[in-house]
């Protein structure tokens, strides 16, 4: 099958072997690939309720309309997946009508692999709404879609910096060894989740909610963005990337929570360190687009400086814990008597 043609993709095998749960659906099946799976079939009933329900209450109220609108569109609407469709003509229409029906008017409609074209829901929404009205379906999917977003989102305001293709850039170090670089933490309100940037030693971001779909919801926009093609932004890959570099273990998350950037639903950071640690696992790193090219830089030539370098070590090897600053303090209050003593004894015999 041709790539342009196809647009509803498999998740990559080394991508699902990570977390195959992360991509299969609980409730609902939505589309082909998870349409036999027996703990899904209950809510194949479901749809037929909510599709009567549309036609009882809609002007265009006989099921034939339906069909005959989608049956011109099933041989476009057959190539769109990535892998051939065994459902016959009726079933595969079937499928497309009670699937498409049931999104027009929910977690498991953010899944990679469950979905049917955008055309077929465009179609049915001119028979179940109004008419040619589909900027107000994008609308209405867009709703949807910030509701589980984890953060804002809006691609408009999101600053690239030009020169990331051309800079060269190496990972940073995580939030723990960054703020011994005497690197601040801030949370920001931003425009979007993806706007981080480094100003006078401060790192701005936007808060980020972890719950327990997060997860899922990351691995499934990951996974959607290992088939763009070369030369494109992988936006969600270069985040989660941009995280893991700043979160290697609990105390890291614990950071970033104290200044308000993570609001941890789970409740135990440890949970979310794994999380992030395993979330780009079989993923290719990141590409001349990484998004972050020159934060890594700014945020890496200041932790070099020769001031910086210093207050890392010193709260690395000598502040690390209250009562490593305890000792510190008993002897520099030891070194100081041992100093006045010098003096006073000095004092005496002169």
């Amino acid at each position: 099958m041709e790539r342009s043609q196809c647009t509803i993709y498999r998740v990559h095998k080394h991508l699902r072997n990570v977390n195959m749960k992360a991509y299969e659906p609980e409730v609902i099946a939505i589309g082909p690939y998870h349409r036999s799976k027996d703990n899904l079939q209950m809510m194949e009933d479901h749809k037929l309720c909510y599709l009567r329900l549309i036609l009882e209450r809609k002007e265009i109220n006989n099921i034939e309309t339906y069909v005959s609108a989608i049956e011109p569109l099933e041989e476009e609407a057959r190539k769109c997946y990535a892998e051939p469709i065994t459902l016959n003509s009726p079933d595969f229409l079937e499928m497309l009508i009670l699937d498409g029906c049931f999104i027009i008017d929910l977690r498991d409609l953010i899944l990679f692999e469950n979905q049917v074209p955008f055309f077929i829901l465009c179609k049915l929404f001119d028979l179940i709404e109004v008419p040619n009205e589909h900027s107000r379906l994008i609308y209405l999917l867009l709703i949807f879609f910030n509701s589980i977003f984890p953060g804002n989102i809006n691609r408009n305001n999101f600053r690239e910096d030009e020169d990331n293709e051309r800079r060269r850039w190496r990972f940073i170090n995580n939030a723990t060894e960054l703020r011994e670089a005497n690197v601040k933490f801030k949370r920001t309100e931003g425009v979007s989740l993806f706007d981080l940037r480094f100003e006078d030693g401060n790192m701005l971001l936007s808060p980020l909610t972890i719950e327990d779909r997060t997860e899922s919801l990351f691995r499934n926009l990951v996974a959607y963005e290992q088939y763009f093609g070369d030369g494109q932004t992988n936006y969600v890959t270069d985040y989660v990337k941009f995280l893991d570099c700043l979160i290697d273990s609990s105390r890291d998350v614990a950071i970033l929570s104290r200044h308000g950037i993570i609001d941890n639903w789970l409740g135990d950071d440890e949970v979310v360190a794994n999380m992030f640690n395993k979330l780009t696992d079989s993923v290719a790193g990141p590409g001349t687009h990484f998004v972050y090219a020159n934060i890594f830089h700014v945020v890496n030539k200041h932790c070099n400086g020769r001031r910086n370098r210093w207050m890392a070590k010193l709260r690395r090897n000598y502040l690390n814990s209250p009562w490593a600053v305890i000792s510190v303090l008993f002897a520099v209050l030891l070194l100081l008597l041992t100093v006045t003593q010098t003096v006073c004894s000095i004092l005496q015999v002169v």
